[in-house]
């Protein structure tokens, strides 16, 4: 990977800058995103940005009216961060913000809308068919025994594996579709393929280094994610180097299909037939320890604060960008 790496020469903010950090929030990763915006904030001051951090909730917004601040910088998961609401408060009051606009966010944010667009852009995803209010279930379950041989079921407008449960049979996955309906609304069986987990890391329009995720559970749950110690984080693991141009490719036609800016990770499983289905783009990563864009990141030769510099700077070119 080349061109990534921080150049001062071409840096629109400087250390008299101030970025305000927004985390918190109201979604199931509030504590998440705390830790996130912390990390964030501490890599931004080391690279000498002023910086304040807020925790921020639709109702209590008051951070935005700070005339101070030059770049918005949004660490919030899930509702509320990831969904595109924020975002379209922000863009309402002309603020400039990193991260994907309202439009994208909302997109990546909806599993089932996110799906059809990379089927336009020919990346592969697991199939899948919605469970909507009034839906007919005899007619569901005879469409779920020609769609695989066991199940994936999430909300369709949820992150970080909230929500997730696997099973093996039709009938197990309509009940377990109608209690996650119950606590999430709209939500997805999906086929399950078995296969390696892998991320990429988008940043500033180009693919960090895959990371191989190897857990002691089923799949990527929110404890391998952010509590279990055991999972693993591997880098160089597909070594068909036509194979790794292809799932990076694929990360980036994802990346943009749904319209992303600045930084975003996208999810596949690779199959055993060495195809990877995607599974979805997170416009808003985690930034803790265990997170994976700040591990790619750092493989690529970029420090934390490089990162973060990185991203407040493509902010900032895209303003200049759009002023000229």
């Amino acid at each position: 990977m080349t061109g990534i790496r921080s150049n001062s020469k071409l840096r629109i903010v400087n250390s008299k800058s101030k970025v305000a950090v927004l985390a918190g929030g109201i979604g199931s990763e509030r504590q998440i995103s705390i830790a996130s915006g912390r990390c964030v904030a501490d890599a931004l001051e080391q690279a000498g940005f002023a910086v304040v951090t807020a925790d921020v909730r639709p109702d209590n917004l008051d951070i935005l009216g700070d005339a101070g601040i030059d770049v918005f910088f949004p660490v919030l998961h899930g509702e509320f961060g990831e969904d595109g609401r924020l975002q379209r408060i922000l863009e309402a009051k002309s603020l400039l913000y990193t991260s994907s606009g309202s439009e994208a966010s909302e997109l990546a944010f909806d599993k089932m809308a996110s799906k059809k667009l990379f089927d336009d852009v020919g990346v592969a995803t697991p199939a899948a068919v919605e469970f909507v209010s009034g839906i007919d279930l005899p007619r569901l379950e005879d469409q779920l025994s020609d769609l695989a041989g066991k199940y994936v079921v999430k909300p369709v407008r949820q992150g970080s594996s909230v929500g997730v449960t696997i099973v093996s049979t039709p009938h197990e996955a309509l009940r377990a579709a109608q209690e996650t309906f119950g606590e999430f609304g709209n939500c997805m069986i999906e086929e399950f393929v078995p296969g390696r987990e892998v991320t990429v890391g988008i940043l500033c329009g180009r693919a960090l280094p895959i990371i191989e995720i190897r857990t002691q559970s089923d799949f990527y749950d929110y404890d391998a994610k952010y509590v279990d110690d055991q999972t693993e984080y591997l880098f160089d693991t597909i070594t068909d180097p036509a194979l790794a141009a292809t799932i990076s490719r694929a990360a980036i036609d994802c990346f943009d299909v749904l319209g992303c800016r600045h930084f975003a990770r996208v999810d596949f499983v690779l199959g055993d037939d060495q195809i990877a289905r995607v599974l979805e783009v997170n416009t808003i990563p985690g930034f803790t320890s265990h997170s994976l864009l700040p591990k790619a990141a750092a493989k690529a030769g970029l420090s934390m604060s490089d990162l973060c510099t990185r991203i407040v700077e493509a902010a900032s070119s895209s303003l200049a960008g759009h002023k000229a």
